[in-house]
């Protein structure tokens, strides 16, 4: 297992560190202080492409070949980033096209990193020179284990861009897909307003205009930028594979919040790496939801240094950062406490953000495993070492073990770009939040639940979540009724099939393709204002045991062959179906009308796991969470306290804990932002009884 930090080699040198008669003293010092807390690999040289080609032509790699040396004396690793976020400032000056143009067809100034346009002819070649360079130096160093390409690639402003090549790039790729102006025509919708084309060179870019575009327009614009971020990944992956073969790609990523399909960069990369944001988040439940979604995204197929099939962790935040509007210190034991939730979760690999706080640039002031003053004394460092001391001894164990999930939430770009048009019905609504519901009851019932598009194989799950699809093809439509017909259980809700995916709304009723799959048909939505409510009655199956709220969004109803599972209670549409059943095939579609609160996910899940024999894995208290990976039967559980106060827990199994090679048997208080790591003792096993503090006010809940 990879356990490692993002290292600046290029911060650490004189007159910032060292001395002007041995300028890169300080980094011997670094791997000295590496080494001592178990890391055994490093990212970098994402961000020097500035210093690694000075001026056009004249390359140095010899200073990060000198890092990598060191790094090899003592058996550090090198994951190596290729610099092509940061292009530096000669090339805009000789070339200023590169530069991006905003919607208003204005330059953004260089002089900082992603100041470029991924449809430029000119940055594809002048990429290529670069990473070809940089590959032809270093690729063929002992210590290079994996490339990252880029770097945040989708995440920032400059994407999309208005640039001439861009027009240029976008009318190729909507010849390509409609192959005849007059499908364009239709399938666009360029009827309405009367802006129909007559020629591939009339259809505008989505640029500053006095109303909006045209939504089927706006959507094709979001998968042609998302295209180009691909396309410009795989060059760089395809020419890597080239010439190092034996070192797998990866890029660094964030869940949801990208312009981009993160399902296609995945199929581009060898694996897939996270960047987490854990440390600032008040709830885990929200940081699971991320790192579920990012194991998701590749589940055949991943190829990583290590041999694994998982994915990595390449930017764990080691501290606070700095973007926030009030950055608080994380507090002791928290950096540890979710580097076991992205390990619990499937990850093999955990790379902290950064070794050390830059003296110099924007992010000065950003947490990291080191403070300015680089000693080996300051409290992150202690908890990163102590983390380390930790992995030696469980990483044998994690070896080839994965996350397997019985439940699954499907999510589409495409359906989340669909929902941030301009004209919702409902600007309170919002996708992710939505998302977060169904996933934060799964969580808090401990069971484990994966990502997945509607397109996908989902044969492997008992329970599929659909929340808010409003955008579906009719591909996608009949794999979702396959998926019932053949024995599945579907929950869908409010806002799903109300258009294709040429953004054309269905005539034959909602949900589009799907009425005969949940035996009813919605005839209208009633979006309500934030501050408005409506409740719901329960009847039959669904035993509810809180009184729940109806908010944002009501569904009405017309029921064909369904159970009526719960209605609402007022407005002209009182007694009207808001949650129904629907048996189909050998499967059960579920739909839900509308949207609640936290309490009413909680019930759906409690009724939905006897539903369908799905089983949470431990019995802990609600504050514990649990999570498993496994191999040949295996099974290797993470108890997580994530509260500041200790949780007592009785185990009627002797338990072995990996972290101190103890027995745990009976009543075992687990301190506050404690963990466990744990295997049930085998006949025949043996280890240290371990004393258990009895803590007065604990929970207490059996295992």
């Amino acid at each position: 297992m990879y356990f490692g930090a993002d290292y600046h080699p290029e911060h650490w040198v004189h007159p910032y560190a060292g001395s002007a008669e041995e300028p890169e003293a300080r980094w011997k010092r670094d791997v000295e202080l590496m080494l001592a807390a178990g890391i055994n690999c490093v990212r970098m040289g994402e961000f020097a492409w500035g210093i690694c080609e000075p001026e056009e032509g004249r390359y140095d790699f010899s200073w990060l070949r000198r890092v990598m040396d060191l790094m090899g004396e003592v058996g550090i690793q090198v994951v190596l980033g290729t610099p092509t976020a940061a292009p530096p400032v000669w090339l805009s000056r000789q070339h200023p096209d590169i530069l991006p143009l905003d919607e208003r067809g204005l330059p953004m100034c260089d002089g900082t990193r992603f100041a470029c346009c991924l449809n430029s002819d000119l940055y594809w070649d002048y990429s290529k020179k670069i990473v070809r360079a940089m590959a032809e130096a270093l690729g063929n160093h002992p210590q290079l284990i994996a490339w990252q390409i880029h770097n945040n690639i989708g995440m920032h402003s400059i994407i999309p861009c208005f640039n001439p090549e861009t027009r240029r790039d976008w009318h190729a790729w909507l010849k390509a897909k409609y192959e005849d102006i007059g499908r364009l025509n239709d399938m666009l919708g360029l009827r309405f307003w009367g802006q129909l084309v007559s020629d591939w060179s009339q259809v505008p870019m989505p640029m500053a205009a006095p109303a909006p575009h045209n939504p089927a327009l706006l959507m094709d614009w979001r998968r042609f930028c998302s295209d180009t971020i691909v396309a410009y990944t795989r060059m760089q992956a395809d020419l890597l594979r080239e010439l190092t073969p034996r070192a797998p790609t990866t890029s660094n990523v964030k869940a949801f919040g990208y312009q981009l399909d993160l399902f296609d960069l995945a199929g581009v990369l060898d694996f897939v790496s996270l960047n987490s944001n854990a440390t600032i988040e008040t709830k885990p439940a929200i940081n699971a939801c991320e790192i579920d979604f990012l194991r998701s995204l590749k589940k055949e197929g991943s190829k990583t240094p290590g041999g694994e099939s998982g994915f990595w962790v390449i930017e764990q935040r080691a501290g606070h950062i700095n973007s926030q509007e009030v950055n608080s210190l994380v507090r002791p034991g928290v950096v540890r406490l979710f580097t076991y939730q992205v390990l619990s979760r499937g990850a093999d690999a955990v790379l902290y953000f950064f070794w050390r706080q830059p003296r110099i640039g924007t992010e000065k002031f950003y947490g990291a495993i080191l403070p300015h003053n680089g000693r080996a004394d300051s409290r992150i460092y202690q908890e990163i070492s102590q983390i380390g001391e930790e992995i030696k001894r469980l990483a044998p164990a994690l070896e080839g073990t994965k996350v397997t999930a019985e439940a699954c939430i499907l999510f589409s770009h495409e359906n989340d770009w669909a929902l941030s048009l301009p004209r919702q019905p409902n600007v309170h609504f919002n996708l992710r939040d939505h998302v977060q519901l169904f996933h934060s009851a799964l969580h808090d019932r401990n069971i484990p639940v994966d990502f997945a598009r509607a397109s996908d194989d989902l044969s492997r799950y008992k329970l599929v979540f659909a929340p808010s699809l409003s955008l579906l093809s009719a591909g996608e439509t009949d794999a979702l009724k396959l998926y019932v017909q053949n024995g599945g259980i579907l929950v869908a809700t409010c806002n799903s099939g109300l258009v294709d995916e040429h953004h054309i709304a269905a005539d034959d009723g909602f949900p589009f393709n799907m009425t005969d799959l949940f035996g009813l048909e919605v005839q209208e939505f009633d979006p309500i204002e934030a501050e408005r409510e409506n409740h719901l009655a329960f009847k039959g199956q669904f035993h509810a045991n809180h009184a729940h709220r109806a908010r944002l969004w009501c569904d009405i109803i017309a029921p064909g062959a369904c159970q009526v599972l719960a209605t609402f209670t007022h407005d002209f549409y009182a007694s009207r179906p808001a949650v129904t059943l629907n048996e189909y095939g050998l499967g059960k579609a579920i739909y839900i009308g509308t949207v609640s609160d936290p309490p009413f996910y909680d019930d759906l899940v409690l009724w939905l796991r006897t539903l369908c024999s799905l089983h949470q894995l431990l019995k802990v208290p609600d504050t514990v969470e649990v999570s498993m990976r496994e191999k040949d039967g295996t099974k290797i559980f993470f108890l997580l306290n994530h509260q500041s106060v200790a949780v007592r827990i009785t185990f009627y199994k002797p338990m072995h804990d990996f972290l101190t090679e103890r027995t745990i048997n009976g009543n075992y208080d687990l301190p506050p932002h404690g963990i466990l790591v744990l295997d049930e003792i085998r006949t025949g096993e043996s280890a240290t009884p371990a004393e258990a503090p009895a803590l007065a006010g604990a929970a207490r809940q059996a295992v």
